[in-house]
Parts: structure tokens; C-alpha cells; sequence
């Protein structure tokens, strides 16, 4: 087998960018995904990709994959116009003069996988790791299976096993924030219901007690169906109708429901307990609210990284909510994620031309803590200031 032999743990979008990366470079690797399937369970659904999102997905994709991702991606208001519960507008936010796309996270992950499959495994849950007796890891699987590499990538998420196992100390916390993730389709009937302006990268209607309800489009510039027979036919994406990705948030003291009475509420309940929370509201946000697809609601707890010192490095690495989840008030942990692949993969390049790895991932660590770190205080000081959040405990 080429050396280096990389493990990735975890086919969400950043472990999937660093896989394309590593076939662009030639680098053996095995992906190894919990989740049984790529549709098992719901992440959310539009995502902002940014200026270096973008040129991360350049680096790593084929040329044909990557056309077929600008051809799926909406291209929105460059700016985040903000209003109150009775949509005054209080202020609008500009965006820098960089790239801001709109982005179906599923159309992605698809892109993402395709060419993949060949070295993808799902159902396979992680419990562990071991170094082996000559000098490589050795990735244990609740099936009994275990597969060797000459490194480990946790690209598994914020409740990351791998991270649990190789950095004990690093934290997760609560940021106090609950929110319910839903959509509104994009019809002749409920255009109407968003203003011009919320056609932005992402438009928050503030409320009291900073309960809000945020609102984002996906516009397919053509059906990512008949993009893919265009552009890479081997690419399996459908046809997908345009819609408005619809939030609602609020501090959980604020809510009438603990968490675990939200999990086990269907949409129509989520919709209904949403309705009443926002009874005093401008009648067209509760008309928004009123169109959501119950099918589509589901509610998540809003988590943050602990940002941390240095470790000692080793085989072992991690990239995007593995090691710095953050708020989504910043809308960038999706891009940072990117980053770090794009980054993990020129390192991991140039361990395969004769780099000793361990030197090669601490440039790589280097980097990425830096900046993923800073992102992660960026989006709590966003969410604190905006939404509420709790503020970033200290290590």
C-alpha cells in the first residue's frame, strides 16, 4: 500500500473534501462513516460557503466536480439585513466583496462523496484507537473490524470519539442556545411571504429576549440533476425544488419544553410550540412559520469548542467540529472546516514526498488551531453580542 495510508473517521463535508484531496494527490485512505447511509440523518440544510470555502473545494475537487458545485450553488444578497419581531429594519450588514454562495448541504456531501465510493465504508462506528507495534494506528469498529493506517483523522464531528480518546481535556459546552431547523419551498404562493431583502446570505428577525427566527435561500441556478448529466454524470445528485432554510432560536430557559421533550416532539408539535412563542410577532413572520414543512423541523442543541493550548503531536489529527465547533452566529464553521482539509491534504502531500508525518501535522495543527480557534471566539462573541449565547468559558 503507497505510504503514508490515511484513516479518515467520519463523510461529512470536511472529511469528504479532505478524501477528494488526497486522491488528487494520490494518497491512500479508507473513509469510515457511523451513519449507515449518507441521508440517515438531518444536519441541516442551507450552508454559506465563503471566499475560503470556495477556493478549498478549487484545491481538492477534480475540475469536473467542482463546476458541477458552482452550477448547484445559489449566488445571494451579499449582506445580512437584520430585523425586529415587527420587521422594522435595524440595520443591514455588508460582506466583504469576496465570493458568498448558498448552499444545499446535502446537494454538497453528494458532490463530495461522488468518485469516493470505491474507498467510503458506512455503518461503521469508531470506538478507538491503538498504536500498533510498528509505529502505526490501528482504528477499532463496533462491529469487531479494525483497520491500520499510518494516520488517523477525526473528521467526526463535535461529539468525536477520536477527540474524546487523544484529547481528553478539550471541551465542548453548551452555549445555552436551542434552535429548530426547518424549511419553507420556494413557490409562487410563499415567495411572497419574504421580503426582497431576505434574499441575503442570511437575514435574522430579532425578537424579545433575543428569540429569533432566521431565514436563508436555496436557489438552484439549474436542477443539480440536469447539472450532473452536464457535468459529471457519474455525480448521483436529484432535482431539487428551491427554498427558504427557516430557524427558529431561543435560550432554553425561554422555551417551555427541556431537551428532552423537544426530541420527542414531530414537526407539527415543534411548528405549533414555535407558533405560540411568537404569538405577539409581525403576522408575516408567524405566515413563514405557518409554511414549514413539518417533515423538515427538527431541533438541535447549539455547542461550542473550548479553545485549548497546544498538544503534543502525533498520528492523530483532527479537523472541523471534531476540534473546533462553534457557534453558527459567525456562519463559517462549514468553511473552516473546508479550510482545514484543503490545508490537511497539502501537508499530508508532502509527508508522502518524504516529510516526516509528525513534522507535517504540526505545521498542519499549527495553522489550523490558530485559525479555527480564533473562528470559534468570533462566532461566541457573534452569538453572545446577538443571540445571547453564553459567553466562551476560559481553558
Amino acid at each position: 500500500m503507497p505510504y503514508p495510508h490515511v484513516i479518515v473517521i467520519g463523510a461529512g463535508l470536511g472529511g469528504l473534501c479532505l478524501a477528494q484531496g488526497l486522491r488528487q494527490r494520490n494518497i491512500s485512505f479508507s473513509v469510515y462513516e457511523r451513519d449507515v447511509a449518507l441521508v440517515s440523518r438531518q444536519q441541516g440544510y442551507r450552508i454559506h460557503i465563503d471566499t475560503r470555502g470556495d477556493c478549498s473545494l478549487t484545491d481538492t475537487l477534480p475540475t469536473e466536480l467542482y463546476r458541477l458545485f458552482r452550477a448547484t450553488a445559489g449566488v445571494p444578497l451579499p449582506c445580512t439585513p437584520v430585523f425586529d419581531s415587527q420587521l422594522r429594519q435595524l440595520a443591514v450588514l455588508n460582506r466583504d466583496g469576496g465570493t458568498h454562495l448558498a448552499v444545499d448541504r446535502l446537494t454538497l456531501r453528494r458532490i463530495l462523496l461522488t468518485g469516493l465510493e470505491d474507498a467510503v465504508s458506512f455503518g461503521k462506528r469508531f470506538t478507538h484507537y491503538r498504536a500498533g507495534s510498528d509505529g502505526r494506528v490501528i482504528a477499532h469498529f463496533g462491529d469487531g473490524t479494525e483497520a491500520s493506517g499510518d494516520v488517523l483523522v477525526a473528521a467526526d464531528g463535535v461529539n468525536s470519539p477520536v477527540r474524546r480518546q487523544h484529547l481528553p481535556h478539550a471541551r465542548v459546552v453548551d452555549t445555552g442556545l436551542r434552535q429548530l431547523y426547518g424549511k419553507v419551498p420556494l413557490t409562487k404562493a410563499t415567495r411572497s411571504l419574504f421580503r426582497d431583502e431576505m434574499f441575503a446570505v442570511f437575514t435574522p428577525v430579532i425578537g424579545p429576549g433575543k428569540q429569533f427566527v432566521g431565514v436563508a435561500p436555496v436557489e438552484f441556478p439549474e436542477p443539480p440533476g440536469r447539472a450532473a448529466g452536464r457535468l459529471a454524470p457519474t455525480a448521483a445528485l436529484e432535482d431539487s425544488a428551491d427554498y427558504m432554510t427557516v430557524s427558529f432560536g431561543s435560550r432554553r430557559e425561554h422555551l417551555p419544553y427541556d431537551d428532552a421533550q423537544l426530541k420527542t416532539m414531530n414537526g407539527a408539535e415543534l411548528q405549533g410550540a414555535t407558533l405560540q412563542l411568537i404569538e405577539e410577532w409581525h403576522p408575516q413572520v408567524r405566515r413563514i412559520i405557518e409554511h414549514w414543512l413539518p417533515e423538515s423541523i427538527f431541533p438541535l442543541t447549539l455547542r461550542t469548542s473550548v479553545p485549548i493550548p497546544a498538544w503534543h503531536p502525533s498520528r492523530i489529527t483532527l479537523l472541523g467540529d471534531a476540534i473546533h465547533a462553534m457557534s453558527p452566529a459567525g456562519g463559517i464553521g462549514a468553511n473552516t472546516a473546508l479550510r482545514d482539509a484543503s490545508l490537511l491534504a497539502a501537508a499530508l502531500g508532502k509527508a508522502a514526498h518524504g516529510q516526516p508525518i509528525t513534522d507535517a501535522l504540526t505545521d498542519y495543527e499549527s495553522a489550523m488551531t490558530g485559525y479555527g480557534f480564533d473562528a470559534v471566539r468570533a462566532s461566541a462573541d457573534n452569538g453572545q453580542r446577538m443571540l445571547g449565547q453564553d459567553p466562551l468559558p476560559t481553558f
